[in-house]
């Protein structure tokens, strides 16, 4: 059973949303502040977090940049819940690194859809255990991802994004179809959540990162390795 962290303040949302993770299956585990939040999520180790970011005694940037500083959490999902509907507010949260970004007021069913999704693509991939390409190598199961032998820090996201580029290397991939693969969704308006996951991930990768080709009116790809 995945366990899910719920850090909301507001009594009614956090009991609202564990309610509806509850019946799905999941174990839920709640913190109403910042900082009883990011001790939680230390000690507990949750499979997913529900972050809002208005939160009394620490704001959810706060715990966020704490909990990737840290090793125990560092890989745990995070889907940000915020007032903040802005696009402006959306590009910082996925810039920040969270793999998803949702703005208040929401739809139960559609959380529930993006935690299945974040927890699906988190999973060890099946088949053969590791990938490499060019300089990239893929530990499927745990995770890992090393640039020319030295282990690079990706979010779960981060890491299936790249895997599934790398794996189809050479050919486009259509923003639509990595929409949906990555996250579950697909329309124009979430596309800039795939712009914003794909420069951060350039940036990881640094001289790495040209590898990356965007395709112009069709998506990205990653470059065929020299022979």
């Amino acid at each position: 059973m995945h366990r899910i962290l719920i850090v909301e303040d507001e009594q009614d949302i956090a009991d609202l949303i564990g309610f509806n993770l509850q019946r799905a299956g999941f174990e839920v585990l709640k913190a109403h502040d910042g900082i009883t939040g990011t001790d939680t999520a230390l000690r507990e180790r949750p499979d997913l977090i529900v972050l809002d970011l208005m939160l009394p005694g620490r704001d959810g940037y706060a715990v966020f940049r704490e909990l990737r500083r840290d090793a125990r959490t560092s890989a745990i999902p995070v889907i940000m819940l915020t007032a903040r509907a802005q696009t402006e507010d959306r590009i910082q949260g996925l810039q920040a690194g969270a793999d998803d970004y949702l703005t208040k007021p929401f739809s139960p069913k559609e959380l529930l859809l993006r935690v299945q999704a974040i927890l699906k693509r988190a999973e060890g991939t099946p088949g053969t255990v590791d990938l490499s390409y060019g300089p990239f190598r893929f530990d499927k199961n745990a995770l890992k991802f090393y640039i020319d032998g030295q282990p690079a820090e990706l979010t779960s996201t981060e890491f299936k994004l790249l895997l599934f580029l790398c794996e189809r290397a050479g050919k486009p991939q259509d923003r639509n179809e990595l929409l949906r693969t990555i996250w579950g969704y697909s329309d124009a308006a979430h596309s800039r959540t795939l712009d914003t996951h794909m420069k951060r991930l350039r940036q990881k990768l640094g001289s790495r990162g040209s590898l990356i080709e965007t395709v112009r009116g069709v998506g990205y790809r990653v470059a065929k390795a020299a022979e």
